[in-house]
């Protein structure tokens, strides 16, 4: 799978919410975590068995004005709204940093300005911050990793992944003429 995804939380109060989320980012392969205005401690986080901080980049940033991602980065709100786009018609950014919400609460107004995606599960209710992650991030290893088609029904077989093309080389000098 091409790029790379960070995953964050702002405003995030239950460590063993946390803890499981940054947990999952780790086992789906995140670059970075990130937590913006956050109470989160390692040591609290007794959900995250991989010690997720411990093994990936994780970053702690005060205010969203102090956010800051590496070039190229989309940011992507993760948030129960009404003009949300629905998570089965989104397509990931393939240089993303996805953050959640507290869990009594929305993203920021500072954190949705600063959003070039916000995005939705299309359930009736909100969902644990946990498994809301889980779901975006399975969904993202889904859709743009190399996997098989699926079968047409129940008792078919999926699809073999497409075979990887190699292209012609990209040459920086036109090779000289004898």
């Amino acid at each position: 799978m091409r790029g790379y995804f960070g995953v964050g939380l702002e405003q995030s109060s239950k460590p063993m919410n946390a803890g499981n989320l940054f947990r999952t980012a780790h086992a789906f392969g995140a670059s970075f975590l990130f937590t913006v205005n956050a109470e989160y401690s390692i040591n609290n986080a007794k959900s995250d068995t991989s010690v997720a901080p411990q093994n990936v980049p994780w970053y702690d940033f005060s205010t969203a004005e102090d956010l800051k991602l590496p070039g190229g980065c989309v940011l992507v709100g993760v948030e129960f709204l009404e003009d949300a786009v629905e998570l089965p018609v989104f397509r990931h950014p393939p240089n993303a940093a996805y953050i959640l919400g507290p869990e009594m609460g929305n993203l920021s107004p500072e954190i949705l300005d600063r959003c070039q995606h916000v995005v939705k599960i299309p359930t009736s209710f909100c969902l644990n911050v946990a498994t809301t992650g889980a779901i975006i991030l399975y969904d993202r290893f889904r859709t743009l990793g190399n996997f098989g088609e699926r079968p047409v029904s129940v008792t078919g077989t999926a699809l073999p992944p497409l075979e990887h093309v190699q292209g012609s080389p990209i040459r920086r000098k036109a090779k000289k003429q004898d």
